[in-house]
């Protein structure tokens, strides 16, 4: 793409440099030629005028009165009717310029020089122009490859982030590139990477909730044929039993649906440290806070894991930070402790700041897509929720004023321990 663009700018500079080259190439030694024999038809001239005031007055013509009007090594021949012709100046040889203009008495009067030190202007003249395109093309070089480049970067990166929003990656990328058209396309990747997350986690969590219903009804229409294996009636019983074994069948199908459901919403989630994590996502943050002339602050106690995609949790605490960087004030706190969330053991995580808060009558639409407070596309705060559900989380605006988003994270389970595989429940029987 960058080859492309750089022959592209080079082939329209070479174009216009030849285009405008030649002829003013063409021009100057035109215009060298023309000035040399301007001057020597203006010397011819003024040579004549005096012979003829001569002729005039009935003197003897005398060619060193005009010697100073010769050009220096030049020929003057003066021809006039009946007399021979009288020179003066060595010979020229074949190559010359020549100017003839008439007495106005009679007679005629040509000046010859020879041509070599025109042609040696000319020869200069056009190696001025030559370098001059030289030159063109040469800065047309540089301009082309740093256009190429400015234009190459952004068009690659565009690529990636639509290569990586296919590949299923929705992580917003604030990087913008100067150029409104690139710009556009990138706000628009941003819009299509929150709308194909939410899309993707209501697809997942349908799946998720069809099976559980599924799996609650089964359970209970399994619990009934057990009952049935227990009447006196053999045949009955047999009948039963089968069914039963069918109903387990079904069970084990819809446990592969769930186990499926919840791995394809936290694919690449691990057990992390959190701390750490926060940490080095305080680290990338804290320079662009004491810019603005503000500060971060952590409240990060130890041993506390989470089991998360960590690419996730970086994008979806750099939103939260990257919120408050914009739209809040003072001291940033990043804070994160144990807690317990709907009946399960979770990891909480608190993004607050000391600023103005969220508008009672925006609070809750904070999450939507395209809601802001303050200008800003909207589509930040919708993705990171996004995010966090992905890996079986929750965020949440826990307080307005100050505004305070808390990030709820799953902990690691016995059946996350990598090479330990643990039985699943079975059924009752």
């Amino acid at each position: 793409m960058r080859r492309r663009i750089l022959l592209a700018i080079l082939l329209a500079v070479l174009v216009t440099a030849c285009a405008l080259g030649i002829p003013l190439g063409y021009t100057a030694l035109r215009v060298v030629e023309s000035l040399t024999r301007e001057d020597l038809a203006g010397r011819a001239q003024q040579i004549a005028a005096t012979l003829d005031d001569e002729i005039a007055n009935g003197r003897r013509i005398e060619l060193d009165t005009v010697l100073l009007a010769v050009p220096p090594g030049g020929r003057l021949t003066v021809m006039l009717p009946g007399q021979a012709d009288r020179t003066l100046g060595p010979d020229q040889g074949d190559d010359t310029v020549s100017e003839e203009v008439p007495i106005v008495q009679q007679g005629r009067v040509r000046l010859d020089i020879d041509a070599g030190p025109m042609r040696t202007r000319q020869t200069q003249v056009a190696a001025l122009v030559a370098l001059v395109v030289v030159l063109t093309v040469g800065v047309g070089t540089i301009v082309a490859r740093v256009t190429a480049r400015r234009l190459a970067r952004p068009l690659r990166h565009v690529a990636d982030r639509a290569t990586r929003l296919g590949a299923g990656d929705f992580r917003l990328d604030r990087t913008r590139y100067d150029l409104q058209e690139l710009d556009l396309v990138a706000e628009s990747l941003d819009a299509s990477a929150t709308a194909l997350a939410q899309l993707v986690q209501r697809e997942r969590d349908l799946v998720g909730d069809v099976s559980h219903q599924l799996r609650s009804r089964l359970t209970a229409l399994q619990l009934r044929l057990e009952a049935l294996t227990a009447v006196p009636d053999e045949d009955t019983a047999a009948e039963a039993r089968e069914a039963l074994d069918q109903a387990e069948r079904l069970a084990d199908v819809l446990d592969e649906l769930l186990t499926a459901a919840r791995e394809a919403r936290a694919v690449d989630a691990e057990p992390i440290d959190v701390a750490r994590e926060l940490a080095a996502i305080a680290d990338e943050w804290r320079d662009m806070l004491r810019s603005d002339g503000r500060s971060l602050r952590m409240r990060l106690p130890t041993g506390l894991v989470a089991r998360v995609t960590p690419a996730r949790l970086r994008e979806a605490i750099g939103v939260l930070l990257d919120n408050a960087l914009r739209h809040g004030a003072g001291t940033v706190t990043l804070s994160a402790r144990g807690g317990d969330h709907a009946g399960a053991d979770t990891v909480v995580v608190e993004v607050t700041d000391s600023g103005a808060g969220v508008p009672d009558e925006l609070a809750p639409h904070i999450f939507e897509r395209g809601v802001s407070g303050a200008g800003s596309t909207g589509l930040g705060l919708a993705l990171a929720r996004a995010l966090v559900d992905s890996d079986g989380g929750r965020l949440e605006l826990s307080i307005a004023r100050p505004a305070t988003f808390t990030v709820f994270l799953p902990v690691p389970k016995a059946g996350d321990i990598p090479g330990v595989r643990w039985p699943s429940e079975r059924s009752p029987r």
